[in-house]
């Protein structure tokens, strides 16, 4: 116990440290930089925030305060006379996004419609369904793989009911969580980012029609056209299944996941109850589960996705109604029981919508400093029309991976790309799939970015866990991806 003591003071004392240092160093830095009050990025000085965050949660592990002081840091860099009051503005603005509202408003009743199946028993029965079918490790992974393909209309949606029904299948055949988090994670974004009826789609097409590509209406007609350029996205869908079947081997920190779990270690890692959506119990459930109980309130929420124009929201929404209504007709909660369960569930997601509130922070301090323009303004130098979709992924790819808004990063990127695209001669689809692929590739292998946090909470797996043990396997799609947008780039 003083051994324990003694560590978490010293632990403190280097947090107090390090916040003092990343003040002291963001005031001096303030002091040597060029006057950038009128200019739209700080030049070679807005990548500095990125690399003190990425090397601090590396060596420390904890990403919540890495984001906190990299944003100060940040901060600082834009004006340290007006530092408290620029922090407090843009936290506020981001609290108060139509981001963020949605991400509290979807994920937290996510949240909450899982729990209310467990407590039902719709998982319960779901897990003896599909026990009764996979009765291997390989087959419990591949059922996880094929489910996360059906259900396809939205990552989290994905993420998160894949990854909590499956859980406790893939701990009874001795999986690590690590392992059933990379399966989910690799399926649900991709999957989203290839089919043109997901929030996805729904979301690229607007962008499309907004920037002048797509005439208005049109905007999924275009996307449709992307699809085939989208490589990163195919190859993390298609890797899966050879890594769940043996072809492509457990490597790296992946493979001293598999053997801690073989020597008789936890399958989750060490950390892992601090997101995992089950908040570490177990829920009391029917003493009769039944399959119906689970079918109903998904099918209601991928019906109700669909018919509104897949808007997650209303999904959300109706489902939440219709699982009342379903479940107190049959006795199986009490209006009491139902509301515990839903404030249960909105409370086991707060972790991770505060970690997602963190991440939308840097971003925004990124947005100031103007760090995502200045990674393509200075990729341009580089760029020939045979280069530019290798070099668009590439540098994209880095812009998500620091900013961990996938979603955001196409927001700033597509306005850019797509005039550039068509003042060099390139083909447009093909430099919009290289924009779509670096989202979703960032968003795999970034610690904080919205898709590895939701994967963590749903599969009980620590986020920093799991993202480090998908790099390499990110890595691997990314290098191939990289030469088929090097050969379409002189093809086409």
């Amino acid at each position: 116990m003083e051994t324990q003591n003694y560590i978490n003071v010293a632990m403190a004392r280097r947090s107090a440290v390090a916040a003092l240092g990343v003040a002291l160093a963001g005031y001096l830095m303030t002091l040597v930089m060029p006057d950038y009050s009128q200019a739209e990025t700080y030049g070679i000085f807005s990548v500095v925030p990125a690399l003190f965050m990425i090397g601090y949660i590396f060596v420390t592990k904890r990403m919540f305060e890495g984001l906190m002081l990299a944003s100060i840091l940040g901060f600082m860099m834009v004006n340290p006379a007006t530092l408290i009051d620029n922090f407090s503005s843009s936290l506020q603005s981001v609290l108060m996004s139509e981001d963020i509202a949605w991400l509290f408003l979807v994920c937290g009743l996510m949240g909450s419609i899982i729990a209310l199946v467990e407590k039902a028993g719709g998982a319960l029965a779901f897990g003896e369904w599909v026990a009764k079918k996979a009765t291997t490790r390989k087959a419990s992974l591949l059922w996880t793989w094929v489910l996360g393909i059906v259900i396809f209309l939205d990552d989290y949606l994905n993420a998160l009911v894949i990854g909590s029904c499956m859980s406790p299948l893939c701990d009874r055949h001795k999986v690590p969580r690590e392992v059933l988090a990379y399966v989910v994670d690799s399926t649900a974004a991709p999957v989203c980012a290839i089919l043109p009826i997901s929030t996805w789609a729904v979301f690229a097409g607007r962008l499309l029609e907004s920037n002048g590509w797509a005439p208005d209406g049109q905007g999924l007609i275009y996307f449709i056209k992307t699809i085939p350029f989208n490589f990163y996205a195919w190859l993390a869908l298609l890797i899966v299944p050879l890594f769940i079947i043996g072809v492509v081997p457990a490597f790296g920190p992946m493979k001293k996941a598999e053997e801690r779990v073989a020597q008789g270690g936890p399958v989750a890692p060490e950390g892992s109850d601090k997101i995992d959506i089950h908040g570490g119990e177990k829920n009391e459930m029917s003493e009769k589960p039944k399959m119906i109980n689970f079918i109903v309130p998904i099918a209601s929420l991928i019906f109700f996705t669909a018919v509104s124009g897949i808007r997650m929201e209303i999904g959300v929404y109706c489902t939440m109604a219709v699982t009342f209504l379903f479940y107190l007709a049959q006795g199986v909660i009490t209006p009491g029981e139902y509301w515990e369960c839903t404030i249960k569930g909105i409370k086991n997601m707060l972790t991770s919508m505060l970690l997602m509130v963190m991440a939308f922070l840097f971003a925004e301090v990124n947005s100031q400093i103007g760090f995502t323009y200045y990674m393509i303004h200075t990729a341009e130098k580089f760029m020939t029309p045979e280069l530019m979709p290798l070099v668009l992924f590439l540098v994209l790819s880095t812009t998500e991976f620091i900013t961990g808004s996938n979603w955001g990063m196409y927001i700033i990127a597509l306005p850019i790309v797509i005039p550039l695209a068509i003042s060099m001669g390139i083909n447009v689809p093909l430099a919009v799939g290289c924009v779509l692929s670096a989202g979703v590739f960032g968003s795999h292998i970034c610690f904080y970015s919205d898709a590895t946090i939701v994967t963590s909470a749903a599969t009980g797996c620590d986020n920093f866990a799991h993202a480090r043990t998908q790099i390499p396997y990110g890595m691997l799609c990314a290098a191939i991806a990289a030469v088929f947008f090097l050969i379409a780039g002189f093809v086409m």
